[in-house]
């Protein structure tokens, strides 16, 4: 990781004005921020337990889908959750998820892809494997981080994971990815943000697994990928891999990481926050209008790319985007609200909160991110 002189350097920009919009109080308990740990860990097991009982998640073998809006974005957050609550145990829902990545892993060449090209059409059992291998990479080397141990199943999954990766044609160094056209996970400029989570797997690995020399041409790849397609990215994708350079030096320039920040500032809102819908040219397919508000997803993303850059919190930035955070954790349920790039869903729904879901796990990862 670069250091914090490094990173502030590429922070040099004119500070701006410290006010900002005043909301309704968010829960209090549980955090000097005024925003409530618990509540958003009793959110995101509630939701991750629907998840993975839901019929459209279910796989063969007894297994689930790993959604990037649900099942992920819980994996990275509830372990600091977890130490933020000082808990002892892995949470129940938690446990579930973990046990049903393992067995994917585990029986890797039996289990079918998430959506296979006899049913879903040419290319999705590529695009399938390509997904699910970071996927289970990322979410056991975060697990395998508490540990600071490296587990034969992590190794084995992040080996998955380099068996696919591409060596020729226009995605070398990435790999295949979902497309149902789903904004911002599953689309088409979607393998630079699957080649970001792969990053993240491999610089959150233990045990100086992204310095290994066995992985040194593939990362290189994986380098050059990232590097070659920076600025031609969508901003949300830029924020990822701003996000993923944080723990492998090198992964951008420092030139391509100030532009990240300084693109990053330039959209941030008077009351700190972002709004998803500014993070790319994205188009509702029901024709309604994207919403303009800051949203919780966007502020998020955002300030994990900014902290990931080595942003103090003390940082005027960062401080307002973290006060924004800290502002509007919904206190009747513990989530944070975002709304959904692909139509107007109803808030309501199962399916009307998955991009709140996610919202609410990368806005408590990022409030409990010191660094």
């Amino acid at each position: 990781m670069r250091s914090r002189t490094a990173g502030l350097a590429i922070f040099a920009t004119a500070a701006v004005a410290t006010l900002f919009i005043a909301f309704p109080r968010a829960i209090r308990a549980g955090s000097p921020d005024g925003w409530s740990p618990r509540a958003a860990a009793g959110y995101l097991d509630g939701r991750l337990n629907w998840w993975l009982t839901w019929p459209n998640a279910a796989r063969d073998h007894d297994t689930a889908c790993v959604s990037c809006h649900t099942a992920l974005p819980y994996a990275l957050a509830r372990p600091a959750l977890r130490s933020a609550l000082r808990e002892s145990e892995v949470a129940a829902p938690e446990r579930a998820m973990l046990s049903n990545v393992l067995k994917r892993v585990q029986l890797w060449k039996d289990v079918e892809p998430f959506y296979p090209d006899q049913t879903r059409g040419l290319p999705k059992s590529s695009e399938s494997r390509g997904t699910e291998s970071i996927l289970n990479a990322l979410i056991l080397a975060t697990r395998d981080a508490q540990t600071k141990s490296l587990s034969d199943d992590a190794r084995q999954a992040l080996a998955n994971m380099w068996a696919l990766q591409f060596k020729a044609g226009d995605l070398k160094g990435a790999w295949a990815w979902l497309n149902f056209h789903y904004e911002p996970w599953e689309s088409t400029d979607s393998p630079y943000y699957g080649a970001t989570l792969a990053a993240l797997a491999i610089g959150r690995a233990p045990g100086g697994y992204a310095a290994s020399a066995d992985i040194k041409d593939q990362l290189t790849l994986l380098r050059e990928y990232l590097q070659r397609r920076v600025d031609s990215e969508t901003l949300f994708n830029r924020a990822m891999v701003l996000w993923a350079s944080g723990d492998i030096p090198g992964l951008i320039t420092e030139k391509q990481q100030r532009a990240i920040v300084d693109a990053a500032l330039a959209r941030q809102h008077e009351d700190g926050g972002w709004t998803t819908a500014e993070l790319g040219s994205y188009k509702r397919v029901d024709g309604t209008e994207e919403e303009a508000a800051t949203d919780g997803f966007a502020t998020a993303i955002v300030t994990l790319a900014l902290q990931a850059a080595a942003v103090p919190a003390s940082d005027a930035h960062v401080k307002k985007a973290r006060a924004w955070l800290a502002e509007h954790q919904d206190s009747a349920t513990g989530m944070w609200f975002a709304p959904s790039l692909n139509k107007n869903r109803d808030r309501a729904t199962d399916v009307g909160k998955f991009m709140s879901d996610a919202a609410t796990a990368y806005a408590a990862l990022a409030l409990t991110t010191n660094r």
